[in-house]
């Protein structure tokens, strides 16, 4: 058990020394960012409306969140120790906010599929780097009926929503779709996760404009920036070390 954890923590170690200078900065930002409002909420009172608690969960969330995307972007397995602690913290945030359709998300399905995902990564790494995971491709016919489902089982989330809830914005309901969609992906090792990661994080990013708060604005926005990287990389990654699709 001992060396087995020294060579987890080896691992944590060495993928913080792969992350790219940008990454660093857009660590640095979100730490900035959420610090302060953090800070704010004890010290001056939250301009947002948020309690002093919900900023320190917004802190974590926010630092473990864009640590686990930049991880994820590299396809590297040390990404779900960082995720299932952001998926915890930031369950509670919508919680409180009363988004029950992400919240949902991240608690009923989020969770458990951090720790499946794990399981299912760990099983097919890559040959050269044991820290990553095989990445593979859909094919077009493939893309083409996972996009009609998603179009159909958004319109059925949000009328369940609305008979469940009351008012629902469409955006909620496709987030949770899409949500579903992409974590599925994920765990399956495909790249044509990033462009359903790509959509879920434009709406999440509107979403934080119209209903304001900095730290999640922020964090949305870096991870929409590392989605289109993580299609970059898992695209290479496939092409030069995982031609067969294994």
């Amino acid at each position: 058990m001992a060396v087995w954890s020294k060579l987890k923590l080896e691992n944590i170690k060495k993928s913080f020394q792969d992350l790219s200078w940008y990454e660093w900065l857009m660590c640095a930002v979100m730490v900035l960012i959420a610090g302060w409002a953090m800070v704010q909420g004890f010290v001056a009172g939250s301009a947002d409306g948020n309690p002093a608690w919900l900023t320190v969960v917004n802190f974590v969330s926010a630092v473990c969140g864009v640590i686990c995307i930049f991880f994820c972007a590299k396809a590297n397995i040390s990404t779900f120790v960082f995720g299932l602690v952001n998926t915890i913290v930031y369950a509670i945030y919508l919680v409180y906010w009363k988004i029950w359709g992400t919240a949902a998300l991240e608690i009923l399905f989020y969770i458990p599929m951090n720790i499946i995902s794990w399981y299912f990564w760990a099983k097919h790494r890559d040959s050269q780097i044991s820290r990553k995971t095989k990445a593979k491709k859909l094919q077009l016919n493939q893309n083409i009926l996972i996009g009609a489902a998603v179009l159909v089982a958004g319109y059925v989330c949000h009328e369940v929503l609305v008979q469940m809830n009351g008012e629902v914005p469409w955006f909620d309901a496709f987030t949770l779709t899409i949500g579903i969609v992409a974590t599925l992906l994920s765990l399956l090792r495909y790249r044509e996760q990033y462009i359903w990661w790509i959509i879920t994080d434009i709406i999440s990013v509107g979403m934080y404009i119209a209903h304001f708060d900095a730290v999640y604005l922020t964090k949305r926005t870096i991870y929409l920036i590392m989605a289109v990287i993580g299609w970059i990389n898992w695209s290479r990654l496939q092409q030069e070390r995982n031609k067969s699709n294994e």
